[in-house]
């Protein structure tokens, strides 16, 4: 697995038990910090993963937003916690990250990886919808 990926795994396990055990911002940093010793022992770049986890946080309103006008049909509490969260880290991934740095393909792509991994049977079509719609309205989103 490569780092970036292991990173953004760590990231969606974090957000995951953070958002379960009702997303208290003061246990954010030791659930972070307890995930990366679990399941990145010794990885090498642990800012990507404060960095991602950080930008969710610090854009969580208008991202739960965007689901929900790109999701209408499904109310955001009544996503899954890992769907939900996949979500999260890949509309934040579009719309804030240097593009450079994460093309939108790839913060699609890892996205549903993800979701395959974590997610149920149709996780990973059904974020792959949800972020396909999100990429190609997002010069209305930005905006």
């Amino acid at each position: 697995m490569g780092n970036r990926h292991l990173s953004r795994s760590v990231a969606l396990q974090s957000l995951y038990e953070w958002d379960f055990w009702g997303r208290d911002d003061q246990k954010l940093k030791e659930i972070v910090e307890k995930n990366i010793k679990e399941f990145a022992p010794g990885a090498p770049d642990t800012d990507f993963v404060n960095r991602l986890v950080g930008q969710v946080v610090d854009h969580l309103a208008d991202v739960n937003a965007i689901i929900e006008r790109c999701a209408p049909e499904w109310p955001i509490d009544q996503i899954t916690i890992v769907d939900r969260n996949v979500l999260r880290l890949g509309i934040t991934e579009l719309l804030y990250s240097d593009k450079d740095e994460v093309p939108p393909k790839v913060a699609i792509n890892e996205a549903i990886e993800l979701a395959k991994t974590f997610g149920g049977e149709s996780s990973g079509k059904f974020i792959n919808g949800v972020l396909g719609t999100i990429y190609k309205e997002m010069g209305m989103i930005q905006s």
